[in-house]
């Protein structure tokens, strides 16, 4: 929601709703769509993280002051990539690739995480000249 701009980063109902995400729908850095009990959404078997929402939730992280664990997170993600650094639409929780390969997708989410990410980070240091 702060993506677009719905509610500050900074919002406490924000900040009690990323909470929950990383609580109920994370794995270390894999985030979920949603869980998959038995025959929740019709379909049988279990879902894979959804890799767009991983990193939205490092960009949420990062828009939120979370700098550090969004910069770690976003390190582990991009250790699930392909030998070519591509991406599939979903990711298993041992890292493999489920569903449609490579997805756009997680490529847009992944460069608008490391976007922000990178203008915070660069932030933080200080000027060499100081």
């Amino acid at each position: 929601m702060p993506l677009v701009r719905f509610i500050s980063p900074s919002d406490p109902r924000w900040l009690a709703t990323l909470a929950a995400v990383e609580r109920e729908l994370s794995v270390d850095a894999l985030v979920f769509r949603y869980r998959n009990e038995s025959g929740f959404d019709g379909i049988e078997g279990g879902e894979g993280s959804f890799t767009a929402c991983s990193f939205w939730f490092i960009e949420a992280l990062a828009r939120s002051n979370q700098v550090e664990k969004a910069r770690v997170l976003f390190e582990k993600m991009l250790g699930y990539a392909n030998h070519v650094g591509l991406y599939a639409e979903e990711l298993g929780e041992s890292g493999h690739h489920l569903g449609n390969f490579p997805q756009a997708l997680p490529h847009l989410a992944l460069i608008s995480a490391a976007t922000y990410l990178d203008r915070e980070l660069s932030r933080q240091k200080p000027e060499p000249w100081r």
